[in-house]
């Protein structure tokens, strides 16, 4: 089981937002790369970033805090980024200053077209993040409800050929009030992709829980409020989940 710091960047700081509104933020740094290096001396094996205004203006804004996080994190482990990813040279843009992966969310439903383009320009390096609400996708920083299923969208997309999904329940994220395992398992069951857990984590109970469903496909958590409130130890649940999993 991954377990995943999440860095959200809101005008060069990194933050952490309560059910994505930009006006309720909670600032945890104001040196994203130095941020980084917390979290890869904690034992991090991959960061998830997140362009929060990038997000909500359709293009990269944060650009700067970005690749100072990059040229910090070099290439000790891989680097994922969502928000504002909307046409293919902010991705090779993004590939060539040394991410991993890319996270197309919005644009991956209201342009499935653009998705289809990336993973055939960009395969292997290309994650679709699919915000839900009561098995309904939400698009625009969350803003808007669609009447799309989420496993009818990722299966579609699965066929595109995108590398895994980060489903986010996000009637639960920043709420620390626990992931929604079943919805998560319901999709990674319907996928032969890998699932990235996201939305709600509260502590290490439910590191324990991903961790007994991790053979149905579930194959990492995005780790946000939790581990700036103190309420989870990163590296000791990372650590306990190895031992789960039988890495230690």
């Amino acid at each position: 089981m991954l377990l995943i710091p999440a860095i959200d960047l809101k005008d060069g700081r990194c933050v952490r937002l309560k059910q994505g509104d930009m006006e309720a933020s909670t600032t945890f740094g104001e040196d994203p790369a130095a941020m980084a290096r917390r979290w890869l001396d904690a034992g991090a094996r991959r960061l998830h970033l997140v362009d929060l205004n990038g997000a909500f203006a359709g293009k990269p804004v944060n650009e700067p805090a970005i690749k100072a996080i990059l040229a910090e994190v070099g290439d000790e482990i891989p680097v994922q980024l969502g928000g504002g990813i909307r046409d293919l040279d902010t991705i090779e843009r993004y590939l060539d200053d040394g991410l991993s992966f890319v996270i197309i969310g919005t644009a991956a439903v209201k342009n499935p077209g653009f998705l289809r383009d990336a993973c055939t320009a960009f395969g292997g390096h290309i994650i679709v993040g699919l915000d839900a609400k009561d098995g309904k996708v939400a698009t625009d920083g969350w803003s808007k409800l669609t009447g799309h299923e989420v496993i009818d969208l990722a299966q579609k997309f699965q066929d595109y050929g995108v590398e895994g999904v980060i489903y986010t329940d996000i009637g639960r994220d920043g709420m620390l009030s626990g992931i929604n395992i079943e919805a998560t398992v319901k999709l990674a069951q319907a996928l032969s992709i890998p699932v990235i857990a996201s939305g709600g984590l509260k502590g290490l109970a439910d590191i324990e829980r991903l961790c007994e469903v991790e053979g149905e496909g579930v194959e990492g958590v995005i780790c946000g409020r939790a581990i700036y409130t103190g309420d989870l130890d990163f590296a000791a649940a990372q650590a306990r989940a190895d031992a789960l999993n039988g890495e230690a």
